[in-house]
């Protein structure tokens, strides 16, 4: 099957820092923050370093009820930090109606991404999120008749959207972006009925014509391949239940497919298997970012070490270790988090250290502001 993607139509971001409230999200909304804000100790103050998508030292911000922005160094400050200012982690694979997700307000986790539910029932949690927490959804998971999950008893009729042919796809599409989803969320899980090459590929295409990445649960031999040759933006897990072959790896890699990595939820042979996955898709150039699929067992609602620790065994460490858990702001930070300690180092922090400082770390309030 050749790809569906067509050359001249523009590539929608994977889900990663755009879906979640960075890039131009996270700045307006640190600005509207700024512009709205009065709190206690709101205003211009120097910090000893700060993260956005460079690091900064002994800079000028602008702060704002928790939300940072870049401010004019001529400026007059209030005072100085001695601090170090980052994004938190952020979640690109959660199940929000499967968990307490109130228990993220205040946590280390600001951004999380929720890839299959209900899709009224996320739009509200959007709506009303956890207390600092920016909430972004895909929706409804879009299956074969009878696929997965429309079986398994923790998904509700509504979090399923089934599309039986390929003219069917445009429709539950267009539904999906009306709802508010930011991505559409497609199965292939050999475990039951599986959408057929031209459905694939017209949900796929239909992602595309309305702006939207196509993220796929990939499960079974060759459902990866389907995925990523169909043209998938994103995979929603590491794949595990299979090696993939180079071949498959280096046409991921060449057509920039996100692997969001949940391999804490795995052990034994299937954790050594995406593990394995992960390792040789990074060494041909492929990008791997953090997610745990929260809400699948018994996983921690906020800082999941395990998560960071695989994703050193993978093989990243500084910068492209937390640029994979937290994201790489341009511009604002809608929900600093900050700490005494320095940030971990650029070059060959480990997840250790990582988990260390977002452990120390807490929300930038107003009590810095009164120090």
């Amino acid at each position: 099957m050749t790809p569906s993607r067509p050359t001249d139509r523009p590539v929608p971001p994977a889900l990663g820092d755009a879906e979640v409230g960075r890039g131009g999200a996270a700045a307006a909304a640190a600005a509207a923050a700024v512009a709205d804000g009065d709190g206690d100790g709101d205003g211009v103050w120097r910090v000893r370093e700060l993260r956005l998508d460079r690091r900064h030292r002994e800079v000028a911000v602008r702060i704002a009820d928790g939300s940072v922005t870049l401010a004019d160094p001529a400026e007059p400050v209030r005072g100085r930090l001695d601090l170090s200012v980052s994004d938190g982690i952020v979640d690109r694979h959660v199940h929000l109606g499967l968990v307490d997700h109130a228990a993220l307000a205040g946590s280390a986790v600001t951004a999380v991404v929720d890839l299959g539910w209900d899709p009224v029932a996320i739009a509200r949690i959007a709506a009303r999120p956890p207390a600092g927490v920016d909430v972004r959804y895909a929706g409804p998971f879009h299956t074969a008749v009878g696929g997965y999950p429309s079986d398994r008893p923790w998904a509700p009729a509504a979090a399923v959207r089934e599309v039986a042919r390929a003219e069917d796809a445009a429709g539950a599409v267009a539904a999906a972006r009306a709802g508010g989803s930011g991505a559409v969320k497609i199965v292939l899980h050999d475990g039951g009925p599986l959408l057929p090459d031209d459905v694939l590929a017209a949900l796929v295409d239909a992602a595309h014509d309305a702006g939207l990445p196509a993220a796929v649960h990939a499960e079974g031999a060759g459902q990866a391949g389907r995925a990523i040759r169909a043209g998938a933006d994103v995979l929603v897990h590491v794949p595990w239940t299979e090696r993939l072959d180079d071949a498959t790896l280096r046409g991921s890699a060449a057509r920039d497919v996100l692997w969001i990595s949940t391999l804490a939820i795995h052990e034994g042979a299937d954790l050594d298997a995406s593990l394995d996955n992960a390792r040789r898709y990074r060494a041909v150039g492929g990008r791997v970012a953090h997610g745990t699929d929260l809400g699948n067992g018994d996983l921690p609602v906020g800082l999941n070490a395990r998560e960071i620790e695989l994703l050193d065994e993978v093989g990243l460490r500084g910068d492209t270790l937390l640029d994979a858990v937290l994201g790489s702001a341009r511009g604002g930070i809608a929900h600093a988090l900050a700490s005494a300690d320095p940030l971990p180092d650029a070059v060959d922090a480990a997840a250790d250290e990582l988990v260390a400082w977002l452990r120390g770390a807490h929300r930038l309030g107003a009590e810095d502001l009164r120090r």
